[in-house]
């Protein structure tokens, strides 16, 4: 009997390993990879106000069921998207989109949807949310609802997500009842003028650095890191808590939204945080929050254990 249950065990192990291999190691990527993060554009979606809609809205869509469990979910890492439409939106760590309502105040911050209308724009909650990279990490902040709940705030403008956007990249609240408008990075309403740089990168791609030789870059051309003390066999970040704050983890990117970059082994991971992170070479990948334009390379050789990455995934300029 001993022996029929050892190898019973023996084969439950070498299944779990086998699945863990399938999701790092191959060329296929998660299913995540390819619809959310930077890979997914904003501002596809129908911005017209939908017949029947009011200054609320209609609910029923993110989160499947809207209202409570929507409220519910954290906004993790924020990111910062592109959209030719409506220039640079903030996005949750899941790519759905953030909004504001003209009929609330930022000074003092105050959150005037509620009932039915909290219902089509759940809040979304104050904690558990990182600052996009790039991004003034003083403009986040919170307001507590009339329910006693905290909500997030950017700029003092407080924070909901949409119950008609289904799918990450939507903007199907932008312009509704006229008082709904994506959110920028700085809270204000997102707008074309703002947009990104004229030449638009890839979610990732490679630069080349007077230094450093080619690195691979974000989509606004900040560049991405490795820390020595993550494993690739099994996936795992040993970044989390206020490490994670300084080092944004790099938000799932389409394959087909890179340029010149290894993709054997471009996966996305669930984190034990709930952030979704892109790996390149099943090895996770950062930004850092001390690199505060395109071109910087400050968090190079940070601590002895952070360092740029080479379209083949590897580190840029560790020592042997």
């Amino acid at each position: 009997m001993s022996t029929w249950r050892s190898a019973s065990i023996a084969a439950a192990a070498a299944a779990v390993l086998a699945l863990t291999a399938t999701g790092c190691g191959q060329d296929k990527g998660s299913a995540y990879a390819g619809s959310s993060g930077n890979g997914q554009p904003v501002g596809n979606a129908s911005t017209a106000q939908q017949p029947g809609d009011n200054a609320y809205g209609s609910g029923g869509g993110y989160g499947q069921a809207g209202g409570a469990e929507s409220a519910a979910k954290p906004a993790g890492q924020l990111t910062v998207s592109d959209s030719k439409d409506l220039g640079k939106v903030v996005t949750d760590s899941a790519g759905f989109t953030l909004y504001r309502f003209d009929k609330d105040t930022a000074s003092p911050p105050a959150s005037n949807c509620a009932d039915d209308c909290a219902k089509a724009w759940p809040a979304v909650p104050a904690d558990g949310v990182t600052a996009a990279a790039g991004t003034d990490a003083s403009k986040l902040g919170s307001v507590t609802r009339a329910d006693g709940t905290k909500q997030l705030t950017i700029g003092g403008w407080p924070m909901y997500r949409y119950a008609k956007d289904t799918s990450p990249g939507d903007t199907n609240g932008q312009n509704v009842g006229g008082t709904w408008h994506a959110a920028a990075p700085d809270g204000k309403k997102a707008s074309a003028a703002a947009a990104a740089p004229a030449e638009a990168l890839p979610g990732l791609s490679v630069r080349k650095d007077a230094k450093l030789g080619d690195i691979i870059v974000d989509a606004r051309g900040m560049t991405v890191y490795r820390f020595k003390k993550d494993s690739a066999w099994p996936m795992k970040s040993a970044c989390t808590g206020a490490c994670l704050q300084k080092w944004p983890a790099v938000a799932p990117v389409a394959k087909n939204d890179t340029k010149g970059i290894a993709l054997k082994g471009f996966v996305t991971f669930d984190r034990p945080d709930g952030v979704k992170q892109q790996s390149i070479t099943c090895w996770p990948v950062y930004t850092f929050s001390g690199d505060a334009k395109p071109g910087d390379t400050n968090g190079q050789g940070a601590g002895g254990t952070w360092y740029a990455v080479s379209p083949e995934g590897k580190l840029v300029g560790a020592p042997k």
